[in-house]
C-alpha cells in the first residue's frame, strides 16, 4: 500500500495491522513524526497481542533535494562547470537569504548577509557546519569586531555546541545557531513569509553500566527558541485577545482583558515540557548509509558510501494525547562484546524538530 499525503499516518497503520506491505510519505515534519509514533504503538499493540511486527526506516530526501542546488552537468567543459557550480551556489545563497529575510552582503570571507543588526552566514548546502567554519567566522568577526552573528545550517557536527558558543562569548561574540527547515524549498511559504528557522537545542545523557550493558538517562535539553518578543506582543495586542509567543527556551500566552489589562501565563515550567518524543540506537555507526549511483562513465549502477550511519531506533519513549508521561531512563542494553561503543540519542521536540547528540561508552569495563 502507498500513501503519499500521509497525514496522521492512518493508512500505513491499517497496513501493519493487516500484516502488508507499506510506504508512506509526506512533505510536513508533524505528519511524518505524527506517523512514527503512530506505528510504533501499532508494533507495541502487535507485540502485547503475542503477534508479529516488523521493523521500519524513516529516510529523509531532504538532502538530496538540497544537492540540486550545487549538481553541475557532468558533460560539460571544467570551465563551464565551474561558471554552473558557481550559479547555483549563488542561486542557494538568494534562497535561504530571501526565506530567512535577510539582507545580502558583499565584500566579507564568511558572511552572507544582514537582518535586525546581526550579519548571517549560511552554512554548506552538502555538509554540516563544523568546528573549523565557526572558528573562521569568530576570526573574521575580531577582525571587523562584529558582535552579533546568526548561523543558518542544514547540519551541525556533533559535539560543536554549547562548547564552541561558550568560547565565542569569551570573546565578545554573540553567535545564534539556526536550522535552515526544508521550508525553505516550498515557494509559497517562503513568499508567504511562513519559514522559520528554528534555534539549535542541546542533549545531555548520562550512561548507567552494568556487567556488559548500559542504559541511557536524559537529564537536560536546552532550548533556547525565540519567535517574536512578549514587550512586542504585548504593544500590539488587541483587547479580549491572546497570542503564544516563544521567547528564550519558554513558550508564554499574552493575553489582554477588556480594560486592557495584560497577563502573562508561562506553558512550559521544565526542560521535559519541550520534549515529545525521544529515542536510543546503542550501537551507532555499526550500519552504514548505502546508496545506488549511476556511474556516469560506465552507465553502470554502483553502491556508495554516503559518510553518514542510518540511525537504528532499538528504544523510545514518548507523549500521546492520552498518556502524557515520559520516561527520562532507556532500558538496559547488554552488548554480546565488551568494547568501545558509541551511543545516538535523537530528541524530537514539541515543533518537530530533530536534535542528535553521540556519546561513546565503555562496556564490560
Amino acid at each position: 500500500m502507498a500513501d503519499f499525503f500521509c497525514g496522521s499516518g492512518t493508512t500505513a497503520a491499517v497496513a501493519e495491522k493487516l500484516g502488508r506491505k507499506w510506504i508512506t510519505t509526506d512533505l510536513g515534519k508533524f505528519a511524518i513524526h505524527t506517523t512514527r509514533k503512530r506505528l510504533i504503538g501499532v508494533q507495541r499493540q502487535l507485540k502485547a497481542e503475542g503477534k508479529n511486527y516488523r521493523a521500519f526506516e524513516i529516510l529523509n530526501l531532504g538532502k538530496y533535494e538540497r544537492q540540486h542546488y550545487i549538481g553541475v552537468n557532468p558533460d560539460l567543459r571544467e570551465e563551464q562547470k565551474q561558471q554552473q557550480l558557481a550559479a547555483r551556489e549563488s542561486a542557494f545563497l538568494d534562497l535561504i537569504l530571501r526565506a530567512y529575510l535577510a539582507e545580502k552582503v558583499e565584500g566579507f570571507t564568511t558572511f552572507h548577509g544582514k537582518k535586525a543588526g546581526r550579519l548571517v552566514v549560511v552554512g554548506p548546502v552538502n555538509m554540516p557546519v563544523t568546528r573549523l567554519f565557526v572558528e573562521e567566522i569568530i576570526l573574521e568577526c575580531r577582525k571587523k569586531h562584529f558582535t552579533k552573528v546568526d548561523i543558518l545550517g542544514f547540519e551541525f557536527e556533533m559535539g560543536l555546541f554549547p562548547n564552541v558558543l561558550d568560547e565565542a562569548r569569551a570573546k565578545g561574540i554573540d553567535i545564534s545557531p539556526k536550522y535552515i527547515p526544508a521550508e525553505v524549498f516550498d515557494k509559497r511559504a517562503v513568499e508567504k513569509n511562513q519559514v522559520v528557522f528554528h534555534d539549535v537545542a542541546f542533549i545531555e545523557v548520562k550512561p548507567h553500566y552494568k556487567k556488559n550493558g548500559v542504559a541511557v538517562e536524559l537529564t537536560d535539553f536546552s532550548v533556547f527558541y525565540s519567535q517574536d518578543s512578549v514587550a512586542a506582543v504585548e504593544a500590539a495586542l488587541k483587547n479580549k485577545a491572546s497570542k503564544i509567543v516563544v521567547e528564550r527556551g519558554q513558550i508564554i500566552k499574552v493575553a489582554k482583558d477588556n480594560n486592557g489589562i495584560v497577563t502573562r501565563e508561562a506553558l512550559t515550567q521544565k526542560w521535559t515540557d519541550w520534549i515529545d518524543y525521544w529515542s536510543v540506537d546503542f550501537d551507532f555507526e555499526s550500519k552504514r548509509e548505502i546508496i545506488r549511483e549511476k556511474n556516469p562513465d560506465t552507465g553502470e549502477i554502483e553502491e556508495k558510501w554516503t559518510g553518514d550511519f542510518v540511525f537504528e531506533n532499538e528504544w523510545q519513549s514518548f507523549r500521546t494525547k492520552k498518556d502524557r508521561n515520559l520516561e527520562l531512563t532507556s532500558v538496559f542494553y547488554t552488548y554480546p562484546d565488551a568494547s568501545r561503543k558509541k551511543i545516538a540519542v535523537k530528541v524530537v521536540d514539541i515543533f518537530g524538530n530533530d536534535t542528535m547528540t553521540i556519546v561513546e561508552v565503555n562496556v564490560g569495563k
